[in-house]
């Protein structure tokens, strides 16, 4: 069972790395988050590669403060929230009522808890 488990942690952490890099590059998509699943995935699969991930030049700080203090910088956390805001406001002229209520309860769930991380 355990080399049936191995691959697909590794796969799963392979498209998180993915995402991530797709994050750089369309601004409403993150990329930390994803390369913090990417390196769990990796921890049960290679933990070389998840270290690789910790020590990556520009992500492994944030990578590294959220591991070991589960701490969120405060420019992340401006960030996050402000993409769930226009996420609001986009889905209103899109879509909306009543579609517009689900990023307005993601915003109201999910920002308080960032911004209470610590930095």
């Amino acid at each position: 069972m355990k080399r049936i488990t191995r691959p697909v942690w590794m796969a799963a952490g392979i498209f998180f790395v993915a995402l991530g890099t797709l994050g750089i590059f369309l601004p409403l998509l993150p990329t930390v988050v994803f390369y913090l699943l990417a390196a769990w995935c990796f921890s049960k699969s290679h933990p070389e590669w998840a270290e690789r991930l910790y020590n990556h030049p520009t992500h492994g700080h944030h990578l590294r403060e959220w591991r070991d203090r589960r701490a969120v910088s405060r420019k992340g956390k401006v960030a996050a929230i402000g993409a769930m805001s226009l996420s609001v406001g986009f889905v209103a002229l899109t879509l909306g009522w009543p579609w517009v209520l689900i990023p307005v309860g993601v915003l109201a769930v999910i920002g308080p808890w960032i911004w209470t991380r610590a930095e």
